[in-house]
């Protein structure tokens, strides 16, 4: 028999003025439960959790919490400014049986020392604050509204584990579906106002979802079929009894109904990059670049090429140092020593992490117009500034809107709207996932594979860069930065471990431990791979062991067709410009066979040697 819920929502109404935003929604929460809370930004996640957490109030519907229960919530933008410290603000949320030495040992595994102001902390250190008070007195349910957000990969690392071993009930909202893969048993789906509820994990999400709504448009084309059906009958049917006529009539009229009354698939955001032309094959090549700051290290000796089609991903823990190395790579700031030499023809656009680029006070539609009236520039082209708002999931009525109220997912969409108008064949996205819901980051990724030119990403989304990422940069400590091909399991796969915290000198204070986010265990056991130091083959190389020896035998074959053709001694005589272009293709050929056979070679001892330590 299941356990009775420790929470239970039922039939919860909430509209905010205009069309509802929640029509009889439902939650129930068990003991021990992993639920993920999943639907797309406005679609009512977070305001049902805040009524699950008791700090909103329905128009509708009841909201029961088992008596004796702990529940501990983390909204999106935690307010600390009743504290004087991080640490008093943890403190507080402790109970009188609670550990008081479980607040300092959380604070320091997010990167806190305790004494920070809460008023001039950023809004990761905020989240990371939230994060120690509601771990800290070990409740019995845990609400988590985006607890990624800003947290960097070891971070993230860490709080998989520890959440993974609590015996607390876990409702989690989150755009990291690797996050929600790992530490999800069951999922409810906020579609349309209303939830559904399916008993296994985030990975069979997308399957799930297509099937429903697969099975929507089934049931609507059978309505309209029965619809056009009666209305024939209405018109050209013989004429019965009356009293049957009015009863077909209003079945008629009840069908029609039903179809005005049915709730639509919501749209889906369109984004589409506008190609500037060509850039030149070599995009990037920076060669020995580095940069100090108060003589610390932040990149050492670094050299990379990038050329025209990659999709590099920059990977490190906060603090190594991603966005300068990526301003050094893009001309943005000068390195110390070293040069960095951009490619012809490039036309860059950026998008930044922060949001900062965005005018609070400004209206949505002047954001994307620029203050220019109705109309934008998209590609070139100029159109009405509501239809480019629409491809973005924005409303009409949001035109005049300012930027300010918007949530973090729509200024997200926001940027990508304003940034994705102008023409490029240069992407620079500087955390583009954080606060985009599942369906706009499937749309961006597609983006991003489909974009004839050149990307450059910093993210913590490991599933993100496994499905962009051509290869890697990352951090590997006291400013050292590695390229790895690939994308972020590939990159696992060659390094033998995943990205640690930033490290600290062994002088340091605890004080200066925490606040760089050090750990004693550097990765968490939950996710670090086997430390013995035993190399796998990459993706890119495993692919080149499959293929070469295909590429081989045509070489060869073509190298004997040439010979063959070179041989006839009236060639020279009848066609000196066939000669001559046989032969540089012969002599081009042999060279690629060489190089060929040089590189099978050394894989196929690779090989060898891995699996002869296995």
């Amino acid at each position: 028999m299941a356990s009775p819920p420790l929470l239970l929502l039922q039939d919860i109404q909430i509209s905010f003025g205009g069309p509802p935003l929640l029509r009889g929604a439902e939650l129930a929460v068990a003991p021990g439960e992993r639920l993920a809370l999943i639907g797309r930004n406005g679609s009512g996640k977070s305001t049902l959790l805040k009524v699950a957490a008791g700090f909103a109030q329905p128009d509708a519907g009841t909201r029961f919490l088992q008596p004796g229960t702990t529940l501990r919530y983390l909204p999106q933008e935690p307010d600390l400014s009743a504290f004087a410290t991080t640490l008093a603000y943890v403190e507080d949320g402790l109970g009188p049986t609670d550990d008081p030495y479980r607040a300092r040992y959380l604070l320091e595994q997010l990167g806190l020392a305790g004494d920070e102001d809460p008023r001039r902390l950023s809004g990761g250190e905020a989240r990371r604050a939230a994060l120690a008070r509601c771990l800290a007195p070990d409740p019995d349910i845990l609400l988590l509204d985006e607890p990624t957000n800003h947290l960097d990969l070891p971070a993230i690392a860490w709080l998989e584990g520890e959440l993974s071993r609590l015996r607390a009930a876990l409702v989690l909202i989150s755009h990291d579906r690797r996050f929600l893969e790992s530490l999800s048993r069951a999922m409810v789906w906020i579609d349309r106002g209303a939830t559904r509820r399916l008993e296994k994990g985030f990975a069979h999400f997308e399957t799930w979802r297509d099937e429903v709504l697969e099975q929507e448009e089934l049931e609507a084309h059978k309505l309209g079929r029965q619809i056009l059906r009666e209305e024939d009958w209405l018109r050209y049917g013989v004429t019965a009894r009356r009293k049957r006529n009015v009863r077909r009539l209003g079945e008629l009229h009840a069908l029609r109904q039903r179809r005005r009354d049915r709730v639509h698939t919501p749209g889906t955001a369109k984004l589409a990059a506008f190609d500037s032309g060509g850039s030149g094959t070599l995009v990037i090549a920076a060669t020995g670049i580095s940069k100090s700051y108060d003589g610390t290290p932040i990149v050492r000796d670094f050299s990379t090429r990038i050329l025209r089609g990659d999709r590099v991903g920059i990977v490190g823990p906060n603090g190594a140092g991603k966005t300068t190395l990526l301003n050094m790579l893009t001309g943005a700031l000068a390195p110390d020593a070293g040069e960095v030499a951009l490619g012809t023809g490039l036309a860059m656009i950026t998008l930044d992490q922060k949001r900062e680029s965005l005018d609070p006070a400004l209206s949505l539609a002047d954001t994307l117009s620029g203050g220019r009236g109705d109309q934008v520039l998209v590609g070139g082209q100029t159109r009405h500034v509501l239809g480019y708002m629409k491809d973005f999931l924005f409303g009409p009525e949001q035109a005049r809107m300012p930027v300010g109220a918007l949530s973090g997912g729509e200024r997200g969409r926001l940027l990508l709207a304003r940034a994705l108008a102008r023409p490029s064949n240069l992407l620079v996205l500087d955390e583009p996932t954080n606060d985009l819901d599942l369906e706009t980051l499937d749309l961006l990724q597609e983006l991003l594979a489909d974009y004839p030119g050149t990307a450059i990403v910093v993210s913590h989304d490991r599933d993100f860069l496994d499905r962009v990422a051509t290869s890697l940069i990352v951090a590997e400590g006291d400013g050292r930065w590695q390229d790895y091909a690939g994308g972020y399991s590939d990159m696992l796969a060659q390094r033998g471990r995943g990205v640690e915290a930033k490290a600290v000198p062994a002088t340091a204070t605890a004080a200066d431990r925490a606040r760089a986010g050090r750990r004693d265990d550097a990765v968490p056991a939950a996710t670090a791979l086997p430390a013995t130091g035993r190399q796998r083959l990459s993706f890119k190389q495993r692919h080149a062991l499959q293929t070469l020896p295909a590429r081989m035998d045509a070489l060869r074959t073509r190298i004997a067709a040439l010979g063959v053709e070179l041989a006839d001694p009236a060639l020279y005589a009848r066609d000196r410009a066939g000669f001559a272009r046989r032969s540089e293709e012969l002599a081009s050929a042999e060279t690629e066979l060489a190089a060929a056979e040089e590189e099978w070679l050394e894989l196929e001892i690779l090989r060898e040697e891995i699996e002869g330590g296995a």
